[in-house]
C-alpha cells in the first residue's frame, strides 16, 4: 500500500480565532477525509486547512487519521503558539489633504489610460514616498530627498532592483502631475536591471510533466501553457469564445501592453481539449473554479509544482518556465525569431533575442578549445594519439 503524506498539526491564530492548523503534501485521499470533518475550512492566506482549537476537534483528527498516516503534532504541544496573521495594510502618515491629492493622482493616471495594475503600483509607491516626508511640503522635496528615501527604505530593506526601477518610473510620472516639486526628472536614473537568462527545460521533461499530471483539467492547462507559450495571466483570462478549434488558433485579448494576438493550437492538443471540455463543461473561461469563477494563478502554480515533483524534476519550474521553453524549442527547430516575437506578443525584438543565448543546438555546434587542442595533438604526434584527460598526459 502506498504511504500517505504525514499530517502536520500546529496551533495558529487567524482572524481573531484560535485554530488547529493542518498541513500535508497534496493527496486526494487525505483531502477527501479532511473535508468530511465538520467545521473544517481551507484558508488561502494560511495555505492550510484549519479547525477551531478545542479538545473535541483535536480528538476527531487523531481518531480519523491515526490508523491511516503519521500524525506529527510536535508543534501543537509546544508552549509558544505560532501566531499567523494575514498581511496587514501598511500604515501611512497621511492627512486628509494628502489623501485627496493621491486620489487626484490616481484619477490623473486613469485619464492617461494606464492599466489598473500600473495605476495601483504607481499610487502605492508615491503614497509611501509622501508618507516618508509627510511633514515636509512637496514644493521643498528635491532629488537628494529621493536618494535618502531609496537609501533608507529600498537599500536597507533589500528591495529588488526591479522594485526600485518601478518606483523611479512612478516618480517621473508624479513630478509631471505635481510640477511644484524640486525634483529634476533628468537626474532620476533607473538602476540597470539584471539580465538573467531564462530558465528552460527540455522537451522530454515537458512531456514527463504532462504525463504525470493525472487531473484532466490540470493536464489541459499545462499543455496549453507550453504549446501556446502563454503567460499565466493569459491562461486564466482565456475565454472559450476565443478558442477557434476549426482554425486551430487562440485569440489572446488585452494582454501585456494592451495587445491582442493569435497563437496556433497544436494538433496533438485538440483531442485532449475535446476530452476536457466534455468532461468538465466549462461555461465562460477555459479553466474555471467553483461556479464558473476565474481560476487563480496560485492554483496553477501549485498543481504544476506537484506534477514536477511526481515527474522527479528537481529544477524550479513555473508557468513562465514553460513559456521560456516554448520559445527556445521553437528557435532550436529553426523558426525565425521574428515569428517567435509575434507568437510571444513581445513589443521589441530585443526581448525575444534573449532566447538566442540559451539555444542549445548552436552551442553544441561550437567546438570547445580544449577538444580542439587534444585533436591537434593527435593529428601531429602519433605517439599521443590516445590522449585521455582521465590519465596522466605524457
Amino acid at each position: 500500500m502506498k504511504k500517505l503524506p504525514t499530517l502536520f498539526i500546529s496551533k495558529g491564530y487567524h482572524k481573531k480565532e484560535h485554530l488547529i492548523i493542518i498541513k500535508f503534501d497534496y493527496n486526494e485521499k487525505l483531502i477527501a477525509l479532511i473535508k468530511s470533518i465538520k467545521g473544517i475550512r481551507w484558508s488561502q492566506t494560511l495555505k492550510a486547512w484549519h479547525l477551531k482549537n478545542n479538545p473535541e476537534n483535536l480528538q476527531t483528527l487523531h481518531t480519523l487519521f491515526k490508523d491511516i498516516t503519521i500524525i506529527d503534532s510536535s508543534q501543537f504541544f509546544k508552549k509558544q503558539i505560532n501566531i499567523i496573521k494575514k498581511n496587514e495594510p501598511i500604515k501611512r502618515n497621511l492627512d486628509a489633504t494628502q489623501k485627496e491629492f493621491l486620489n487626484d493622482f490616481y484619477k490623473y493616471l486613469r485619464g492617461k489610460r494606464y492599466s489598473k495594475s500600473t495605476m495601483d503600483s504607481y499610487t502605492f509607491y508615491v503614497a509611501d514616498f509622501i508618507s516618508f516626508y509627510h511633514k515636509k511640503p512637496l514644493s521643498e522635496i528635491n532629488n537628494r530627498d529621493v536618494e535618502i528615501y531609496i537609501e533608507t527604505i529600498f537599500i536597507k530593506r533589500n528591495y529588488a532592483v526591479s522594485t526600485q526601477r518601478q518606483f523611479i518610473s512612478a516618480l517621473k510620472v508624479f513630478i509631471v502631475f505635481c510640477s511644484t516639486t524640486q525634483i529634476n526628472s533628468l537626474e532620476l536614473v533607473r538602476p540597470k536591471k539584471h539580465r538573467r537568462l531564462p530558465n528552460v527545460i527540455s522537451q522530454e521533461e515537458v512531456l514527463d510533466i504532462i504525463r504525470f499530471t493525472k487531473n484532466l483539467k490540470h493536464r489541459a492547462a499545462i499543455t496549453l501553457l507550453y504549446s501556446c507559450g502563454l503567460r499565466i495571466s493569459e491562461l486564466i483570462n482565456l475565454k472559450l469564445k476565443n478558442i477557434d478549434v476549426d482554425r486551430k488558433q487562440l485569440r489572446i485579448e488585452n494582454s501585456k501592453g494592451r495587445k491582442d494576438r493569435y497563437v496556433s493550437l497544436a494538433d496533438s492538443f485538440l483531442p485532449l481539449f475535446s476530452n476536457y471540455f466534455y468532461t468538465f463543461s466549462p461555461i465562460n473561461y477555459f479553466i474555471e473554479g467553483k461556479e464558473g469563477e476565474k481560476y487563480s494563478a496560485e492554483s496553477v502554480r501549485q498543481f504544476l509544482k506537484r506534477s514536477c515533483k511526481l515527474a522527479k524534476i528537481s529544477k524550479v519550474v513555473t508557468p513562465h518556465t514553460l513559456r521560456h521553453s516554448y520559445a527556445t524549442h521553437l528557435l532550436e527547430n529553426g523558426v525565425d525569431i521574428r515569428y517567435i516575437q509575434s507568437l510571444l506578443g513581445h513589443a521589441r525584438p530585443e526581448t525575444t533575442m534573449i532566447y538566442t543565448h540559451v539555444k542549445r543546438k548552436d552551442l553544441l555546434e561550437i567546438s570547445n578549445p580544449l577538444d580542439m587542442a587534444i585533436k591537434k595533438i593527435k593529428q601531429t604526434d602519433n605517439n599521443k594519439a590516445n590522449v585521455l584527460l582521465s590519465r596522466k598526459l605524457t
